[in-house]
């Protein structure tokens, strides 16, 4: 699309920020009346209400990805203790899944609800800690589906598994594949098993882009976050070109980190210090307001989201 490749903004003068003492705002949830709920490793969430006032809700170890189903629950997983859980809306848990097969959960890092409410989930890697897996990658991660039959793994070879999401028809299932630097998609069959995994967009983003999040517009373009650059990117849906809208790079931490990896000696100190002077670590992106062209971004890094207004709407979610 003609406008895609014009679109760029200013990290310094085209970006604002929303809410106050976030605590690893890493994903954003937000519904038609302008309310947010934002994950937090102090509690399980913290919810954003629509006049700006804030309340956490919710316990748990340490929320990475979640979804929010019709009925406004919300689904997340525990990235701290490798579980997925169900929220309701006014704060109560239960435990979903912690172990598949007779073991542990392997890193569980998000967790998608579809149209038929089966749960899609993230698992980044078997091995722990997951860090093992940014210093020597290795296709170990995979996606294990929860439908009426129980859990079963339905995608694996995954280099580092990050969030996944099905397209509007829920044809396709997309994968930020972290460590390959690329989105990567599987055809959905109708008993939801996947077909042969292919790429979608360039086979890798470039040096040090490293996907985390990712969402579509409404024309189906998929928007992607690179969280050590602190950027954001647009892979057109018609050519599958990639395009920069901006990025706060360190560069000097950024080529030492990208050395380190190289070495298999990364740490996560100098994965952390590729925090930008600006955004820290941005790692989802995600659409809402009233029109749908309000976007939010969430980080590892930042007590605080950024947001924008974009040229296009966003994808309705599921639950809007």
């Amino acid at each position: 699309m003609s406008w895609i490749k014009d679109f760029k903004l200013n990290v310094k003068t085209d970006l604002s920020f929303y809410g106050t003492d976030l605590s690893r705002p890493e994903c954003v949830i937000a519904q038609k009346d302008n309310t947010l709920w934002v994950s937090d490793n102090r509690h399980a969430v913290t919810k954003i209400n629509a006049d700006g006032s804030q309340e956490q809700l919710g316990e748990n170890g340490e929320t990475n990805g979640m979804t929010m189903d019709k009925a406004g629950n919300i689904y997340l997983v525990d990235w701290m203790n490798n579980r997925v859980l169900k929220m309701t809306p006014n704060g109560q848990m239960e435990v979903l899944l912690d172990s598949f097969d007779g073991q542990p959960l392997g890193p569980t890092n998000y967790v998608f609800v579809d149209s038929q409410n089966r749960l899609w989930v993230a698992i980044s890697t078997r091995r722990h800690p997951w860090f093992a897996a940014a210093v020597d990658p290795q296709p170990d991660g995979h996606v294990i589906l929860i439908d009426q039959n129980g859990p079963r793994v339905v995608a694996d070879g995954i280099l580092f598994t990050n969030e996944i999401r099905l397209d509007k028809d829920e044809k396709y299932l997309y994968v930020a594949e972290t460590m390959a630097s690329k989105i990567s998609r599987f055809p959905v069959n109708a008993d939801g098993s996947l077909g042969s995994k292919e790429t979608f967009g360039p086979e890798s983003l470039g040096e040090g882009c490293f996907v985390d999040g990712f969402c579509f517009d409404s024309e189906g373009n998929v928007w992607v976050t690179t969280v050590l650059r602190n950027g954001l990117m647009i892979i057109d849906a018609q050519t599958q070109e990639a395009h920069t809208v901006f990025e706060d790079v360190n560069e000097a931490a950024l080529t030492e980190a990208a050395g380190a990896l190289a070495t298999k000696s990364l740490t996560p100190e100098q994965m952390f210090a590729c925090g930008g002077p600006t955004l820290q670590l941005i790692t989802s992106v995600n659409f809402g307001g009233e029109d749908l062209k309000t976007v939010y971004m969430g980080s590892l890094a930042m007590d605080k989201l950024v947001t924008f207004r974009s040229p296009v709407a966003g994808q309705p979610m599921l639950h809007w």
